[in-house]
């Protein structure tokens, strides 16, 4: 009974550490996003839609919190939206330019996918991000696949660290 007991124990024992440690390995394997970034235009496609004039992002990760903030100017003027998630993939409400835009933030393996919806005079803009940071942690390259009704566009976004 003694060694059954001290067996069951083990195990016991071993599998919490197992959790533990996958755990630990799931938080280390995560990309830091923090630092400034400016847009590479050379090696962003921006398809059909043009291409900023000038770009830049400050990001602030300490996961799961992630502040992006982003000056940007282009066909549609100068911006400067602020926008904060968490990585856990619970929902987060973000103003941009007086409307409201909801999306969750979360990791698939060590890309980041956030997904939002923003609804904008009555159309629902929807996009799906991943971001993928580079080895070596100096170029961040977002994805998107954006939904504006029956039109869809895809957009590569390069940016360098500065």
């Amino acid at each position: 009974m003694t060694n059954k007991r001290m067996n069951f124990s083990t195990i016991i024992a071993l599998a919490v550490l197992v959790v533990l440690g996958t755990d630990r390995t799931h938080a280390q394997s995560v990309p830091n996003l923090s630092g400034e970034w400016k847009v590479n235009i050379a090696l962003s496609d921006y398809g059909t839609i043009p291409a900023p004039r000038m770009l830049t992002r400050t990001i602030t990760h300490n996961d799961p919190s992630l502040h992006i903030s982003t000056h940007h100017n282009g066909a549609q003027g100068e911006t400067t939206p602020e926008l904060i998630y968490t990585t856990d993939g619970r929902e987060c409400v973000n103003k941009i330019q007086g409307s409201e835009a909801r999306g969750t933030a979360k990791w698939q393996g060590d890309h980041l996918v956030i997904e939002s919806v923003r609804n904008l005079q009555g159309t629902d803009i929807k996009s799906v991000e991943t971001w993928t940071l580079s080895e070596g942690g100096t170029m961040l390259t977002i994805t998107s696949r954006i939904a504006l009704q029956q039109q869809r566009y895809s957009i590569r976004l390069v940016l360098d660290k500065q």
